[in-house]
């Protein structure tokens, strides 16, 4: 069997070995029975495959969906902030009550203090 890692290759791979076991029942009837249970086995393989690739076309549609929709949402909730933040004043404590932070003033910029002067150093007479 080659070394398919894919779930689709491995599936062409054991339909290919079933159709050539279908072939040669004549001389193998000893294994039809496991023959017969590969069949349905790779049957159900099939669907489940079929499956799982009709639902990530219906994910990938679902995820632009999602995008959309949450973009929407979030320019509705800037404009509705921004109509809050209007409707009760920039400094209202109010607007903690929708997350929303109260405008308190700026903070006084300190200047910054100058390091010390250094004092010149004594001249020592010896």
């Amino acid at each position: 069997m080659p070394n398919e890692t894919t779930y689709s290759g491995i599936l062409g791979d054991v339909q290919r070995f079933h159709a050539s076991m279908e072939i040669s029942v004549s001389q193998i009837p000893h294994l039809e029975a496991g023959r017969l249970r590969l069949g349905d086995a790779l049957n159900r393989a099939q669907g489940l495959a079929k499956q799982q690739a009709a639902m990530t076309a219906s994910k990938q549609d679902l995820s632009q969906q999602l995008q959309s929709a949450i973009a929407d949402v979030r320019l509705l909730a800037t404009m509705l902030r921004k109509g809050v933040r209007q409707h009760f004043g920039a400094k209202s404590e109010k607007l903690a009550e929708f997350g929303l932070q109260p405008f308190r003033g700026r903070k006084a910029i300190t200047k910054p203090t100058p390091p010390p002067e250094p004092t010149p150093a004594a001249t020592t007479t010896r």
